[in-house]
């Protein structure tokens, strides 16, 4: 498929996670999914091991399955925390987030395609840093997301499952030994008007030689 026509620059800075504008009725075909998975192989891992593993999700009672438990975690977080007050343009943007966050909540069955993303790990993670182990896996889920965007397609990142890590693995038979990083919702997305989200400004997080 012929990709968008996007500088690296406006790949990076576009790519957005999508959750109200997610075509939830156009079907996506599993060969753009693995097309895009190709590309996320070509990240980077510790030691070159590559013990990453990908779920593909498209049976509607999985995807169900998956919904449910999303849901309940999602509900528990979002019962946590209000809906942010206020007239900046950061409360703006934190009122549009909560609002497309419900939305996914409410939909993430309709979803065409899920995408987990899973690396082989011990069945209890140590206590230490963590940092080795899932920088093996998130940068190529990133990757996934910039190829899927450059192929049409929208995508969210997405771990609020993981509260029922277990009985996911359990639904989708995932061994013991493999762990979950990423929940990637994918489907068309409709509307091509992305553009970079407003940030903090670089100089209030950034420390040369030290902090």
């Amino acid at each position: 498929m012929t990709t968008l026509p996007l500088s690296p620059d406006e790949l990076l800075t576009t790519t957005r996670s999508v959750r109200k504008r997610l075509d939830l009725t156009r079907p996506v075909p599993l060969e753009l999914v693995t097309e895009c998975l190709e590309v996320a192989l070509q990240a980077p891992t510790g030691g070159n091991r590559q013990g990453w593993h990908w779920l593909v999700i498209t049976d509607p009672d999985l995807r169900a399955g998956i919904a449910g438990y999303y849901k309940r975690s999602y509900d528990a977080y979002r019962g946590t925390r209000g809906t942010p007050v206020g007239t900046s343009p950061r409360h703006a943007t934190q009122q549009r987030v909560v609002s497309s966050s419900d939305h996914l909540a409410d939909h993430l069955a309709e979803v065409p395609v899920l995408v987990l993303a899973c690396i082989e790990a011990a069945a209890e993670l140590p206590a230490e840093n963590q940092a080795g182990l899932w920088g093996s896996l998130l940068p190529a889920a990133w990757s996934y997301q910039l190829a899927a965007r450059a192929r049409g397609l929208g995508t969210a990142w997405t771990t609020l499952h993981l509260s029922y890590e277990r009985e996911v693995a359990e639904l989708l038979g995932i061994p013991a030994h493999v762990r979950q990083g990423v929940l990637l919702p994918t489907a068309y997305y409709t509307g091509e008007t992305f553009r970079p989200a407003p940030r903090e400004p670089l100089e209030s997080v950034l420390h040369v030689d030290r902090w």
